[in-house]
This record gives structure tokens, C-alpha cells and sequence, in this order.
């Protein structure tokens, strides 16, 4: 095989749909993976269910790795399809915030159930806001999920109305993220992919994706953005996604 048609077979249209075909298809048997486990821990959470079953810890541990795995085959998919650029399904409407987080807390209520975390909910009840709402869910999703893995016992999932920015909160109780990851959340706004962290085990897949979806909301001029801090109302780790 020479250089062209080893360039040619690398950026082969036809590859490229045989893997974005399987990484759906993955996604699809992991997402009926995790109903099952939810069901599963929903119906053992019961008090009829008390005392829960011996392996009640190791189907927590199975969903949230499930979750985890679903997420990153979900952003995956989304950027192959070359999230904000043009073509991309984009659909930015005015959304209920009250809806919003009544969502994402519904999709995240039995695995935090099931991990003994509690979630605390802050939020304008009649704010309204133009954005993409599954994209959003999305972000704040995963989020939640990771800060599942820095939380002691709480997480705080907070929304204010910040000048002419929706500032959304995601904060836990934890030890805080450690520096690589404060980092990581500097390279993904600064276009920079930072790669494989081999000691946090993180690809910074999640990170690069909501920087994406931030940069992809934008009104007169200014672009939605995110950042890793520390601290916040819990004393953790926090990430925030502004939008304008």
C-alpha cells in the first residue's frame, strides 16, 4: 500500500461510519444495561426491600460505571458529527430552568440513591433561558456523574442569573479536584487538548465536550463557557458552565 492509499484508507468515509455505527450501537446495549441496573436498585431500595441485598453495593458500582461508559460513547457520537459546526443539530429554544433541573435530577436520582448521596437543589423557579436543552442536560448529566467521584455525601446542582450570563453549578463535598483536572479545565476553553491522563484515567473526553457544547451558545458577541474551581457552597470541587 503506498502514502496516498494509506491516507486514503485512514480517512475513509466509509470507516468512519462503521465506527460511529458501532459506538451507537454500544451506547444503545449499555443504555438498556443501566435501565436494567436502575430497576434492579429501585426495586431493592424499597422498604419492603429492607434489609437490601448483599449485592446491592456491587449493582451501585455497575451503574455508576455503566453511566460513566455511556456518557463517553455519547460525546463520542456527538463529535463525530462535529458538534458546533455547521450542520449539527443545534437546536437553542427557550427553556423552562425549573424543567431543566427537574430533568437532569430525575436522571441522576437512583444512581445517587444508590450511592448514598444526597442532592441539593438551588435554583430561580421562574427563570426562563434560551438553550439547547438535551445538550445541556448532557453537560450537567456528566457532570453530576463525575462529581459522584470526588463527593463525600452531598452534591449541589445550583442555577443563578448572573448579569447577562445563567451561570449552572456543579458542587460536592470532596476533597476538591486536584490540580490536573483544574488544568485540564483551562485547556479545554483554550482549545488545547491536554490527552490521556494515565494517573487520573481521564481522556478529558467530557471536559473537551462541554467546552464545545459552552462556545456553541452564544448572543451578541459573548460565548458560553466552563471552568473547574474549588471550593463553592459545599467546599469541593465545582464545575460551572456560564451561558450567555
Amino acid at each position: 500500500m503506498d502514502e496516498d492509499d494509506a491516507q486514503h484508507h485512514e480517512g475513509s468515509p466509509e470507516l468512519f461510519m462503521f465506527l460511529a455505527s458501532t459506538v451507537h450501537d454500544m451506547k444503545n446495549s449499555i443504555s438498556v444495561l443501566s435501565g436494567t441496573l436502575e430497576n434492579l436498585l429501585a426495586g431493592a431500595g424499597q422498604p419492603a426491600a429492607v434489609p437490601e441485598p448483599p449485592d446491592y453495593d456491587q449493582l451501585a458500582q455497575m451503574l455508576y460505571q455503566t453511566k460513566r461508559l455511556n456518557d463517553n460513547l455519547i460525546q463520542l457520537l456527538a463529535l463525530y458529527k462535529d458538534v458546533g459546526k455547521p450542520g449539527y443539530p443545534f437546536d437553542p429554544a427557550a427553556q423552562s430552568i425549573s424543567e431543566l433541573v427537574q430533568q437532569v435530577a430525575g436522571q441522576a436520582r437512583i444512581l445517587l440513591q444508590s450511592r448514598g448521596i444526597a442532592l441539593d437543589l438551588d435554583f430561580p423557579p421562574d427563570a426562563i433561558w434560551t438553550l439547547d436543552e438535551d445538550l445541556i442536560i448532557g453537560v450537567l448529566v456528566h457532570a453530576i456523574n463525575n462529581a459522584i467521584r470526588y463527593t463525600r455525601d452531598r452534591i449541589r446542582l445550583a442555577v443563578r442569573i448572573d448579569g447577562d450570563y445563567l451561570e449552572l453549578r456543579v458542587e460536592d463535598n470532596g476533597g476538591g479536584f486536584p490540580p490536573s483536572l483544574l488544568e485540564a479545565g483551562v485547556s479545554a476553553m483554550g482549545n488545547r487538548r491536554s490527552g490521556v491522563n494515565f494517573i487520573s484515567n481521564s481522556s478529558g473526553l467530557g471536559l473537551y465536550f462541554s467546552s464545545e457544547v459552552a462556545k456553541m451558545h452564544k448572543h451578541r458577541q459573548r460565548g458560553g463557557s466552563i471552568a473547574l474551581e474549588n471550593g463553592g457552597a459545599l467546599g469541593g470541587g465545582c464545575f460551572v458552565l456560564r451561558l450567555p
